[in-house]
């Protein structure tokens, strides 16, 4: 059994999978030396190109998901692991070579119930810098991050995984819930703030370096509409290729 799961959500990602794995081969070397093992997951959903291919030929276990929601994906290959540590990233992001070790050095603290990454951005603009600069505050104050997330499977089983219902925000209330089950444990979430991932801007690069600004300006009449954010969440995340 390894010592940590890694599991990576895939829809159609044949261009950004092999340089995360590339970065992923990087890491399990450098927890090897420490005798650490990882297996790594790709929980394909659904792709129509070279994606499951990729990751089998990388020695990476492929497990098919058919539901088209990201916390369906998320679970899919989670429930499939079998480390003690289960972490996800996602497809497009590249992870720092002392990840693992890291995760591994504070999971063996009873203290902490789980924690995440953060991350940095792989180019950088005026419009992506005022973009990150409005979510940093957001992070100080929940102490919720994005990149690498990770908990013991036992508390990932414990808490019922990922809340299937959202189609997007599902991690924010996946760390809610963990926090508030470690909270009765007396235990915390973590900031692992020194293996940051490096993200994709591929969303800037297709939408423009301001746009979210403009999904601000727009969101209070699409939350209302109901059905045009749903169209809107579609297009924007599940469209059928990206």
């Amino acid at each position: 059994m390894a010592r940590i799961s890694l599991v990576i959500p895939a829809y159609n990602e044949d261009r950004y999978l092999p340089r995360l794995l590339d970065t992923v081969d990087a890491a399990r070397a450098r927890f090897a030396e420490r005798g650490g093992t990882v297996e790594v997951i790709v929980a394909d959903n659904l792709s129509t190109d070279a994606t499951a291919r990729i990751a089998a030929e990388r020695g990476c276990r492929v497990v098919p998901v058919t539901t088209r929601n990201i916390g369906a994906v998320r679970n899919g290959g989670a429930r499939a692991a079998t480390g003690e540590i289960v972490a996800w990233v996602d497809a497009d992001h590249r992870i720092h070579p002392d990840t693992f070790v890291a995760v591994d050095e504070l999971m063996r603290s009873d203290r902490v119930v789980g924690g995440s990454s953060g991350a940095t951005l792989e180019r950088w603009s005026l419009g992506l810098a005022l973009t990150y600069a409005i979510m940093v505050p957001m992070v100080w104050i929940t102490g919720f991050d994005t990149g690498v997330v990770f908990c013991r499977r036992a508390d990932f089983e414990a808490i019922g995984g990922y809340d299937e219902r959202w189609k997007v925000a599902e991690d924010v209330m996946w760390l809610v819930a963990l926090r508030r089950y470690g909270k009765a444990r007396g235990q915390k979430l973590v900031r692992a703030r020194t293996i940051k991932v490096i993200a994709s801007t591929r969303k800037f690069d297709e939408h423009g370096d301001w746009h979210y600004f403009g999904f601000f300006l727009r969101a209070p009449a699409l939350f209302l509409s109901g059905g045009k954010m749903d169209k809107f969440l579609d297009k924007y995340w599940y469209k059928p290729t990206r």
